[in-house]
């Protein structure tokens, strides 16, 4: 698969960038959102450039789709090997809200202390979210504002320009468009960028994704194939297993024969909501 190749790093990324680099001065805490399935794969590699040494909250959303003991360890990995807070969370339940809020009044304390020791009155705490696309940013602010204050959805690319969002009375938060980076060196990053949906179906091969994630799956988590799609056994090949998920859930065309893209895009689909089961593909 030749996902390795994808450049897609149209205008609204450089000016998200430069928009990130703008406005850090103006913030106290920056709070850096991976996919808890793809913690490296879903973190910008230019990220700690682009913040310098801004204060940083790293937070691993979509938790509840992702292997629980993995997520341990990729937050031991970033609290203990990047020496910044790393938090857990489910944005769209809420899980995990109250640990992010209080990491970044902490974080940020000495400089509303100092801001008062000058004569100043205390002021909400500043955050920058930053992330790639479609790792959920949209959804944990309208969460921690408690109401519909951004636009959201599924498909990458969707938040646009800037926000500030005020979170109760003692939060501001800026939200930023996600920033991809302009060519996948590894293969294995675009595919997982893909199969999660950071990068938009319109642009990848659906059929080639979704086989090559029933290939890994078929190694790593067979059990979880068979009860999802009653299947009996599982062939070396996935295309054939693709095959046979299609014939189970009557994907079929004229002839007999299997739709394998309609199919190829159920496969996709449940596996992104967690209908098949907890994964993470960056293992640790």
């Amino acid at each position: 698969m030749e996902l390795g190749t994808i450049h897609w790093y149209p205008g609204h990324m450089v000016k998200a960038r430069k928009m990130v680099q703008e406005n850090l001065k103006l913030v106290d805490v920056a709070v850096e959102l991976l996919d808890a399935r793809i913690p490296i794969s879903s973190r910008n590699p230019n990220i700690d450039e682009i913040l310098g040494g801004k204060p940083r909250i790293t937070v691993l959303n979509k938790a509840d789709l992702a292997d629980r003991a993995q997520t341990e360890k990729w937050k031991l990995h970033f609290l203990e090997e990047r020496g910044c807070p790393c938090i857990p969370i489910d944005s769209n339940a809420g899980k995990g809200i109250n640990y992010l809020i209080s990491a970044a009044q902490d974080l940020a304390a000495a400089v509303i202390e100092r801001l008062v020791a000058k004569g100043r009155k205390p002021r909400p705490v500043r955050l920058m979210m930053v992330g790639i696309p479609n790792v959920g940013k949209s959804s944990l602010i309208n969460r921690l504002a408690g109401r519909g204050s951004t636009r959201t959805g599924d498909r990458p690319g969707m938040t646009r320009g800037k926000q500030w969002i005020r979170v109760g009375k003692g939060l501001e938060m800026l939200d930023t468009p996600g920033i991809l980076w302009p060519k996948f060196e590894d293969p294995e990053v675009g595919f997982r960028l893909a199969v999660t949906g950071a990068i938009k179906d319109e642009i990848i091969n659906i059929e080639q994704v979704t086989i090559r994630l029933i290939q890994i799956l078929a190694v790593s988590e067979p059990e979880k194939i068979l009860a999802r799609y009653k299947l009996e056994e599982l062939d070396e090949d996935p295309s054939e297993i693709l095959r046979k998920i299609g014939i189970k859930r009557g994907c079929l065309v004229s002839g007999g024969n299997v739709d394998t893209l309609k199919t190829a895009a159920i496969v996709l689909n449940e596996f992104r909501g967690g209908k098949i089961g907890l994964f993470t593909l960056d293992r640790i």
